[in-house]
């Protein structure tokens, strides 16, 4: 099943965020939403350089190599990212 992306975060499923993270994967060419680099490897330097505050963070936020990135005001999902990425667009870009 395809989704008409993108789709409202808080009102899909934990299945339906799967799939939808899934879609983005194959949509982006398995390249990170954030920094470009694929998915299936580390984030660029320049993200993994910045120094992250994990408290921050819920204790299995890293259990997960790959996130849905959803944009807080809209609750649209916007890409799939790394995790690092993640926590990277939240700490630094409000994001």
């Amino acid at each position: 099943m395809k989704y008409k992306l993108p789709i409202l975060y808080s009102q899909a499923t934990s299945k339906e965020r799967r799939l939808v993270r899934e879609q983005y994967v194959e949509e982006q060419h398995g390249l990170c939403y954030w920094c470009k680099s694929p998915l299936d490897s580390k984030p660029t330097v320049d993200i993994t350089n910045k120094k992250i505050n994990w408290e921050l963070f819920p204790p299995f936020f890293l259990k997960h190599p790959i996130h849905l990135q959803h944009d807080h005001a809209s609750d649209l999902t916007e890409g799939a990212v790394h995790a690092y990425c993640n926590a990277v667009m939240w700490q630094y870009h409000d994001r």
